[in-house]
């Protein structure tokens, strides 16, 4: 078992899902039950998958949930792209959580490996 608190890319993806409820306070309001609802459940996904998937007993039931948490940073790579080809958020605010994104996805693959 893993202390999630200490895990960094727990650490990352609380940051990563603190970056987006800011930049989800720039959508419109007409988007609250469409991309807002979707793109604050993924980017909460993240850490919260992380934080389950430590309590398991086995490294390879933690490296399922690290999985999941992993699909979900590519869905929100891909709300966050599509928001900004829609012009619903300016592209400048969505570039630097996208560079963190990828950031994150690649740590998530490395340790997910070193636990297979």
């Amino acid at each position: 078992m893993h202390n999630f608190r200490q895990l960094q890319t727990w650490k990352e993806g609380m940051e990563v899902t603190k970056q987006v409820y800011l930049l989800l306070a720039k959508f419109p309001p007409s988007e609250k039950f469409g991309l807002i609802s979707q793109i604050s459940r993924c980017a909460v996904s993240v850490p919260s998958n992380i934080a389950e998937g430590s309590s398991r007993s086995s490294n390879k039931e933690f490296a399922h949930f690290l999985s999941i948490a992993l699909g979900s940073l590519f869905e929100l790579e891909t709300q966050l792209l599509l928001s900004a080809e829609l012009a619903i958020v300016n592209s400048i605010d969505v570039e630097p959580i996208i560079a963190d994104l990828i950031q994150l996805q690649k740590k998530i693959t490395v340790f997910r490996k070193t636990l297979n």
